[in-house]
């Protein structure tokens, strides 16, 4: 009986010791700050505390969708259609996603008409594989559904035709679109005319908007001829009439042709205003005294944009890490110099042609926005070289959409901004006010935004789907508050392979906010984190 006594005892203590990762879960905080630098580069490597330690996770497996099984490549691929272009397709009417181009979006198709849909596209030659994935939500005040306007146009990649007729699909967003009409067909397939968003090109501050100035030795040994503090009285440089004129117009026709039309207009009221002006023999410090004095009147057109910017320059940033606040706005003087200094000329070195000073072109540089914005995402997740997603804006504006921590209804807004500058501004203000994860229900904060977690090669927030066909967006953490477990862990179906997963609802209003994801393999690093759904979450902004 005693040798039967400790055997129970010792089978007491190693499920002691099974159970105490998850018991240590349960209490966790979130004011928690590293000590040291070693500690916060180590959370930014994939934006968890316990990467510093290893991380042994392959994260390109989540990215696979493996859970949805063997799946085979569609064929016939449809190409990118031209601005304006009108369709009508199968459209899928998803609550709690927000579909952006060239994001992942995993299906489970278990109803027939939507079945009928899919097997529709897969030999439609018209559109082949194509479908229209548009954002629904409920209105908190009435219950109706709401659908958005704008949606995106997903390209199925591979499929799997199940034993009982469903299918497991995996698409990608390509286009937006705008939906123009819906309806359901005799089939009870729900279908849609859309007509393809023509996006913008990424705006670059033209070449010819500042010109070298001449050597100084040159200009010494010329007397300026035009007055510092007017526009209106300069005599013709040094060089040949005709040679100018020529050069001039070139340069002019060059410039013009970059700018959209509202620039065009304010650059040729500018021009007839000033044209008799030349600024290419003004040295450094001289052509900004002067541009300082004969713009001096102009703070009516010029002054809303001016304070514009001095307002964004100075206004404070969140916590991004753990950096104090004076390191945080030498970065971002950093950041701004890197940006000038990496542009194609510096207006430091560069007589303005134009009727714009510098500063203002760069605010609404597609480059320079996303040189800043890939900055200040690479600081908060840890995300690796960012140097491809600088080079093409577009990509990066749709790229952080997708995986910022905001609501849905936010995320569905980023997606109806058309131009390529604008998105990429509404993005860095929101990573500079957001800090906080919230319940969408009661507030309560779940974590902070460098909490995130890297568990996918597809970024910190990504589409998963579960059995019965709903999708989930989740985004996973490395640590959460204010959370409580239902249930027993389970390791079927999960999106995350070596991991089991647990029910997490929030303590205080008790709504399901996500998962508690463990691994079932000791030689798992990290040992668990959260699967937190965007659906659920609010806009906690400073």
């Amino acid at each position: 009986m005693e040798d039967q006594r400790l055997l129970d005892n010792e089978r007491h203590q190693i499920e002691q010791i099974l159970q105490l990762d998850n018991e240590e879960l349960q209490v966790e905080e979130v004011d928690y700050l590293p000590e040291s630098d070693d500690d916060r580069d180590a959370i930014n490597d994939h934006g968890g505390y316990e990467a510093f330690a290893e991380f042994t996770f392959n994260s390109s497996l989540a990215s696979l969708h493996t859970y949805l099984g063997e799946v085979e490549d569609a064929h016939h691929r449809m190409a990118f259609l031209d601005g304006g272009a009108i369709l009508n397709i199968p459209v899928f009417y998803l609550e709690g996603v927000v579909l952006f181009p060239e994001a992942t979006l995993p299906l489970r198709v278990i109803q027939s008409n939507f079945i009928a849909a899919i097997e529709r596209v897969l030999t439609h030659f018209d559109t082949p594989n194509t479908i229209g994935v548009v954002h629904v939500s409920v209105d908190s005040g009435s219950d109706r559904l709401r659908f958005a306007n704008i949606g995106t146009t997903a390209e199925i990649r591979q499929f799997r035709r199940l034993e009982d007729g469903s299918l497991n699909v995996l698409a990608r967003g390509k286009q937006r679109f705008r939906l123009r009409r819906r309806w359901i067909d005799v089939e009870g397939v729900p279908c849609g005319e859309v007509q393809i968003i023509q996006e913008d090109l990424p705006l670059r501050t033209p070449r010819d908007a500042f010109g070298d100035l001449a050597p100084r030795n040159t200009i010494q040994r010329h007397s300026l001829s035009c007055a510092l503090a007017s526009y209106t009285s300069c005599s013709r440089p040094f060089t040949s009439r005709d040679e100018e004129d020529d050069s001039a117009s070139n340069s002019e026709e060059s410039f013009e042709r970059e700018l959209s039309l509202r620039e065009r207009k304010i650059h040729q009221a500018a021009i007839g205003s000033s044209e008799s002006c030349s600024d290419e023999e003004i040295s450094g410090s001289e052509a900004e005294h002067q541009h300082a004095m004969s713009h001096q009147n102009d703070s009516d057109s010029l002054g809303f944009l001016h304070s514009d910017y001095e307002k964004e320059s100075e206004k404070p940033s969140p916590d991004i890490g753990k950096s104090s606040t004076s390191a945080k706005d030498s970065s971002e003087r950093k950041e701004f110099k890197g940006c000038r200094r990496n542009s194609s000329f510096n207006h430091m070195h560069g007589v303005s042609k134009a009727f714009l000073p510098y500063w203002v072109y760069s605010m609404y540089d597609s480059y320079c926005l996303a040189q800043k914005a890939a900055a200040m995402w690479k600081q908060i997740v840890g995300a690796p070289n960012m140097d491809g997603f600088v080079k093409n804006p577009d990509i990066l504006s749709f790229y952080i959409a997708s995986k910022i921590p905001v609501s849905e209804s936010t995320r569905q807004e980023l997606l109806e901004i058309d131009g390529i500058s604008y998105r990429l501004r509404r993005e860095i203000e929101l990573l500079k006010s957001i800090d906080l994860i919230q319940c969408k229900n009661c507030k309560t904060v779940i974590a902070k935004r460098s909490d995130m977690l890297v568990m996918s090669s597809d970024g910190p927030l990504g589409a998963y789907v579960n059995p019965h066909g709903y999708v989930h967006e989740i985004m996973t953490l490395y640590r959460a508050n204010g959370l409580a477990l239902r249930g027993r862990a389970e390791t079927e179906y999960s999106w995350f392979p070596g991991y089991a997963w647990t029910i997490s609802i929030c303590a205080t209003c008790e709504t399901q906010l996500g998962w508690l994801f463990t691994a079932t393999n000791r030689n798992l690093k990290p040992r668990s984190f959260w699967g937190i759904r965007s659906s659920q979450l609010a806009d906690a902004t400073r």
